[in-house]
């Protein structure tokens, strides 16, 4: 045999192994190829020979070869040669007897190689009655012709060096080795081979390939392309119009080569749905990866799965399936398993559930997110042209009505292509009430594809609570029997929503697509359609007779108070109406506004004057919010949240026996509430109870018993005087809202609270004492008693007599107690108390001395007791090794330093120890109100090596002293030390 491959003697169509180096596509430095094949051999040798007739025999199959003797005319530079270099798809290098004899050749062969490795060029080697050893070892003819060249230039030569490296480099491709071959039958397969490979073309990626640059390499990262272990496959995924088909076309032109074959499956969705649709799907792919003589036919979906395999199933394939949209589609052609190891599998879709039901892992699932504000601008720029002579603002309005979406940016840019200003603004005009056809048509796709239930989750979203918490729209949309959490599941998977800290969060093209939907369904009427939002549009229905109408939902919130007339009775013509919100909608009829028995969530704060009605029997109404007063809540069984804040006709809450299912209940600001009923202390399904800023609010029931109780908040509600006694456990209460209200002190009952995470009461100036059995409140982890100024002391565990509690407050990890006027603080002596503290505020209190076993609390790492005007002596303190600790020591006037503990501390020079130094201008109005506030970030303390030391600052002026500290031995191996410094 006379022809050569690295893995086998047996020579096959797909056996010749093409290695490839990548850089990253950038449309805009791409070199453009004009030549097929460029033809390197040594001219005396083969110009009219083997060269020659396959020269002849590439022309004659129509491939456009360079080849110096016809390209070239006699005096050009070697530059032209480099040049036709980089403008070739593909390098053929003929190695003769006397090929490297010539410079010339040896300046081609080592630009051929550059070429391979920075711009897509694939190198095919002809070892031409020469071995390939002697080509990569300098062997033989070769190693005579390189001693040559290393007299004539020196054997350092960076010429000569360059030249070695690019023999050994393609001496070790896979190529064809001609010995006693017969030449026309090894250049029938070197035509055969280029015909097959110049036959898959590169993919028309976009007309102005803006920010896919930097997303194709790192997908190309992802895809981890230098391993054949087995087939790997990656989707990507994004909204409709983000740029996914683009992407994945820039992708497959950046790596097809590196494959025995490749297929791009352009529009999976759309083909499928055709008659023949998943087995014509089958046939391309196969035809497009095997490029058989004969086209191959599929006559049904299970025979082409068959098929599929056996053709493909040892071959290293690229595979790109775009637009995919039912796991069936996955399913019947691209299982990982049927193709040969190395292969990739790239799928675009919509929906991300789809990707990772067929077993896509989420690493490997790509999001494809809008341009940023930098390449919206290029590419709109590039499609509209002339944009420097437009105004900024309406430039700015285009990129904001895109959003970086790249189908908007390009639809707009054509339609602004070369218009003036007044076009410009009245084209923004026109697509703000009604989105461009083919922006629509693309984005509706996603849409379409929903069930029922989505599609109204959607359609609501889109026309009423972009913008708004997770929490609160799930509320209203359970409400109205939608199964709102696989619908928040689905959309997000399908990228038509998604949440960003809680809030929920639409694209404006794809907000304006769901309200276009719903104008469709009469764009001359509005009482036709099924959903309001707009003021002209409620108005015009609300004041007039509709008779029976398909409206579902209104929601109207108005940015400042607007008069409206509604009718006493138009809302109980819209039988289908479940949705009714009203902000800042006022009328000045006075009397019932009666409202239709299938509502389900009403909103309207201020109505104060109207008060709603609804007809006998029982209601479905699950969530209200109004400023009136409704005369009793008989036959509400499904009421689930209830808001009056701010009514000022509520004395009394009302009785809620007959609300069974309440789990709300906020009274925020009821500047008249006075007592709360009976039925609140014993509600079974209460959650949230919230009296805050009801100034006038004293009367709560003698006893809570509420079971499901979760938040309890009567912040600032000034004339509560007596918290109810507990007789029983409360195992859902976590948090306790007390600040600002006159409580005199909590009863011992306060231990069935025992899951409560947070108590605040601060600011309650009445407060004496708290009662010891708070210390069995093992899950309170945050207790805050800033500003009780009549606080005794806080109890000590001495007083608990409990055997069975072994550690007090045994999860607390912050106390405040700021501005109690504390005496003494001896409860912290006891450590079986609050083992677990990191941040202790004392600030503004009358002790005297921290007790010495604080030097013990391990956990530590906040401690401000600024302003302690007494305090005299500071102890041992904790050392911390896994935080500095910050301690703040402002304005403590009788203090003596000496009095400090004081460790070694490693010295440092001057300049180190200057650098401590700092002045302190800090204020007591300038005081921070949360204790977390008094936490110091690490970067703030002063280093030394790895040392690490304890800050104390003492404010007494304006003027710096850094006080020296004595040698004495450090208590750990660390070397942790102490820098005192005193600013007076």
């Amino acid at each position: 045999m006379t022809y050569l491959t690295k893995q086998s003697q047996n020579f096959s169509l797909y056996s010749l192994p093409i290695v490839r180096l990548h850089r990253p596509m950038a449309s805009s430095s791409k070199s453009k190829k004009i030549y097929d094949v460029f033809l390197s051999f040594r001219g005396m040798d083969l110009r009219n020979s083997f060269v020659g007739h396959l020269y002849q025999a590439l022309h004659r199959n129509g491939i456009y070869t360079f080849r110096d003797s016809d390209e070239l005319k006699k005096g050009e530079q070697i530059s032209l040669l480099m040049k036709a270099i980089e403008e070739s798809c593909i390098a053929i290098i003929v190695f003769s007897e006397n090929y490297a004899s010539s410079t010339w050749c040896l300046e081609e062969v080592a630009k051929i190689m550059e070429c391979k490795e920075q711009k897509d060029l694939i190198v095919l080697p002809v070892f031409y009655k020469v071995d390939p050893k002697e080509v990569r070892g300098g062997r033989k003819s070769y190693q005579k012709a390189m001693a040559k060249h290393e007299f004539k230039f020196g054997k350092d030569s960076e010429k000569l060096k360059r030249w070695k490296t690019a023999l050994l480099n393609v001496g070790n491709l896979s190529g064809w080795h001609l010995n006693d071959r017969d030449e026309s039958e090894l250049i029938q397969e070197i035509v055969k081979k280029i015909s097959t490979y110049l036959a898959q073309t590169p993919l028309h990626v976009a007309k102005h390939p803006v920010g896919i640059d930097s997303r194709v390499v790192k997908l190309k990262s992802m895809l981890n392309l230098e391993s054949d272990d087995g087939v790997l496959m990656v989707g990507i995924w994004g909204q409709g119009g983000i740029g996914k088909t683009s992407l994945a076309k820039a992708l497959y032109n950046a790596i097809f080569r590196k494959f025995e074959g490749s297929c791009f499956l352009e529009n999976v969705r759309e083909t499928s749905e055709g008659i023949k649709g998943l087995v014509t799907l089958q046939e391309i792919l196969l035809n497009d990866i095997l490029l058989p003589q004969q086209r191959l036919e599929v006559s049904n979906v299970d025979g082409g799965i068959q098929l599929i395999q056996r053709r493909l199933g040892r071959k290293k394939v690229l595979l790109i399936l775009d637009d995919v949209d039912d796991l069936r589609q996955l399913n019947t052609l691209a299982e990982g398993k049927w193709f040969g190891n190395g292969s990739r599998i790239i799928v675009t879709a919509r929906d991300k559930h789809l990707l990772t039901c067929h077993r896509i892992d989420q690493d490997h699932v790509y999001e494809v997110e809008a341009l940023d504000d930098s390449q919206a601008h290029d590419l709109l720029t590039k499609h509209a042209l002339q944009m420097h002579q437009i105004r900024t603002d309406l430039v700015d309005s285009a990129l904001n009505y895109a959003k970086g979406l790249p189908l908007a940016l390009e639809v707009m840019g054509s339609l602004l292509c070369g218009t003036t200003e007044d076009v410009w603004e009245s084209t923004l005009m026109k697509l703000a009430r009604i989105p461009d056809k083919k922006i629509n048509n693309v984005l509706k796709v996603s849409y379409d594809r929903l069930d029922e239930n989505e599609k109204e989750i959607f359609l609501h979203i889109a026309c009423f609570f972009n913008g708004r918490t997770r929490e609160y729209t799930k509320k209203i949309l359970d409400s109205c029997d939608l199964l709102t959490v696989v619908g928040f599941d689905t959309l997000v998977k399908r990228s038509l929503i998604h949440f960003e800290c809680g809030i929920l969060k639409v694209h404006d093209l794809i907000q304006a697509m769901g309200k276009d939907i719903v104008n469709q369904e009469c764009r001359d009427d509005p009482g036709r359609r099924s959903r309001l939002w707009l003021y002209d549009d409620i108005a015009n229905v609300l004041s007039r007779d509709m008779g029976d109408c398909p409206i579902k939902a209104i929601v109207l919130e108005l940015p400042e108070p607007t008069e409206m007339r509604i009718g006493h009775d138009v809302f109980t013509k819209m039988r289908r109406l479940r949705l009714l919100i009203l902000h800042n909608v006022h009328d000045s009829f006075q009397g019932p506004i009666y409202l239709p028995g299938e509502l389900r969530w009403f909103e309207w704060p201020g109505c104060a004057r109207q008060i709603p009605e609804i007809p006998a029997g029982p209601k479905k109404l699950v969530g209200l919010n109004i400023t009136g007063v409704l005369k009793q809540f008989k036959d509400f069984q499904n009421l689930k949240y209830i808001t009056f804040s701010y009514c000022e006709w509520l004395v009394c809450s009302p009785d809620l026996s007959y609300t069974p299912n309440l789990e709300e209940l906020n009274f925020q600001n009821c500047k008249n509430l006075v007592e709360a009923h009976e039925s609140l202390a014993y509600h079974d399904k209460l959650q949230v109870l919230n009296f805050s800023g009801c100034s006038e609010f004293s009367a709560f029931p003698n006893e809570l018993q509420s079971k499901n109780l979760q938040t309890l908040n009567l912040k600032n509600c000034t004339k509560f005087e007596r918290f109810p006694h507990i007789p029983h456990k409360l195992e859902a209460l976590d948090w306790l809202h007390l600040q600002g209200t006159a409580i005199k002190e909590l009863p011992a009952s306060i231990e069935n609270l025992v899951s409560l995470k947070g108590m605040c009461l601060s600011t309650c100036k009445n407060l004496v004492s708290l009662p010891s059995s708070i210390y069995k409140l093992q899950n309170l982890e945050k207790l805050d008693v800033v500003g009780c100024t009549n606080l005794v002391g806080f109890p000590k565990y001495e007083d608990l007599v409990d055997p069975s509690v072994k550690t007090g407050l045994s999860n607390l990890r912050h106390l405040d107690l700021r501005g109690c006027n504390l005496s003494e603080v001896e409860f912290l002596e006891n450590l079986s108390c609050f083992p677990l503290l990191e941040s202790l505020g004392l600030v503004d209190n009358n002790f005297i001395n921290l007790p010495p076993s604080i030097n013990k609390r391990d956990q530590l790492s906040t401690l401000c007791v600024e302003n302690c005007h007494q305090l005299q002596k500071i102890p041992e303190l904790p050392l911390i090794l896994r935080d500095d600790l910050k301690v703040e020591l402002r304005d403590n006037k009788l203090i003596d330093p000496a009095l400090l503990y004081e460790v070694g501390h490693e010295s440092t020079d001057s300049p180190a120890e200057s650098s401590l130094m700092h002045e302190d201008n800090s204020s007591e109005a300038n005081r921070p109100e949360d204790l977390q506030d008094c936490q110091m970030g690490t970067e703030e303390h002063s280093h030394i090596g790895s040392k690490r030391n304890h800050e104390f600052i003492l404010t007494q002026g304006m003027q710096n002293k850094t006080l020296s500290t004595s040698s004495l031995t450090s208590r750990n191996a660390n070397g942790v030390g102490l820098q005192l410094l005193l600013l007076e």
